[in-house]
């Protein structure tokens, strides 16, 4: 997808949860963050050659610095996200530089998806497509969340997640398998 496409798939995203053109665009701070994200990972990518990469990317990273100001998250220019990604609300949502995060995937506020762990499991967690984040929720290790899965708020998930999973709990368990279908 094109980063048009992908700034169109976020906002219609933003729109489906009932916000009009006005309301996502001058005051939901989650759309602010994509859009940031969208541009500055598209510079990312496609730019390599000193110094227009320094040139393009300067810029982007101050930007970013204003996001996490005004809106309290955090996403680098370097993760790898999806389609139709969803921030539901402002505040506190740390993303790390390598996480890799599927289409149509929802967070809530106060998550972080980091790294965690020692020697060959240290690492960043991969989020699967239609993969739902409750508030407060930290995600770390070098783990995998599979498909559809939903992760409880206050949830801290240091392992692997199956499809479908409903994950709970410090450290989170599976407490059943009826999906993130309804929550995205």
């Amino acid at each position: 997808m094109t980063v048009v496409q992908l700034i169109i798939s976020d906002f219609k995203k933003h729109k489906k949860y009932g916000a009009n053109f006005l309301v996502i665009l001058f005051f939901t701070q989650g759309f602010w963050a994509t859009f940031q994200y969208r541009i500055a990972n598209y510079f990312h990518r496609k730019i390599r050659l000193q110094p227009f990469r320094a040139i393009f990317l300067y810029p982007m990273f101050f930007w970013q610095k204003l996001i996490e100001i005004f809106a309290g998250i955090s996403i680098p220019s370097s993760a790898q996200i999806g389609h139709s990604f969803y921030v539901a609300h402002f505040g506190g949502i740390i993303l790390n530089s390598k996480v890799i995060i599927g289409n149509n995937c929802n967070i809530s506020q106060g998550v972080s998806i980091g790294v965690s762990g020692l020697g060959e499991f240290r690492g960043v967690p991969i989020i699967g497509d239609n993969v739902f984040i409750g508030s407060n929720s930290i995600v770390a290790g070098k783990i995998k969340v599979g498909n559809n899965a939903l992760i409880g708020s206050c949830s801290l998930v240091t392992s692997n997640v199956e499809e479908n999973a409903v994950m709970l709990g410090v450290p989170a368990v599976k407490i059943s398998e009826k999906s993130s279908k309804g929550y995205i």
